[in-house]
Parts: structure tokens; sequence; C-alpha cells
């Protein structure tokens, strides 16, 4: 199953966080705080065909959103975060 997200959405996966500090240390799951790094799966249309914003973001992107946005789903295996555009921070380039 795949999802074609609507209007200005876009459709994230998580990226995982680091499971241990810098010096070694094992940080349990209670500690971590939830990643605000994520890959885009899929680009709602209107994103597509507006001029402005289609060649801002694409698939396969790295990007930072807003801490609290979108709706968690789970499709088949995958959790997958269903964001608006408005939500997208920051494109990685690495």
């Amino acid at each position: 199953m795949k999802l074609r997200p609507l209007g200005e959405r876009v459709v994230i996966e998580l990226v995982e966080a680091e499971e241990k500090t810098a010096s070694g240390i094992v940080l349990p799951s209670s500690a971590k705080e939830q990643p605000q790094f994520a890959k885009v799966v899929e680009i709602g249309k209107e994103i597509l065909e507006d001029d402005d914003k289609k060649d801002q973001i694409k698939v396969g992107d790295k990007v930072i959103y807003s801490k609290y946005a979108g709706t968690e789903v789970k499709v088949g295996e995958s959790e997958l975060t269903v964001i608006k555009f408005s939500d997208i921070l920051a494109v990685v380039v690495e």
C-alpha cells in the first residue's frame, strides 16, 4: 500500500535517532527525544503544480520539520507521518 498526500501535504519517514551519546552512553528509549529529521516519501499534487514550491523539495530529500507537526500512520511495516508543506523548516544539504 502507498500513501498519496492531498493538497499541500507531504509524507515523510522518520530517520532513526542515535541510541548512544558521543561519549558512548546508551540512552533508554524513554530518554531519547523524538527525531525531527525525516526523508520525504511522497509530495502532494498542489505542491508539484505550484511554480514557487515545486523546486524547493523533492522525493528523497532529508528535511527538518516542526516538533509537533503531522499525523502518524502505519502502512505495512513503515511508520510514516503526513505533514503540511508549511511545517517543513529546512532541507538538509549534505
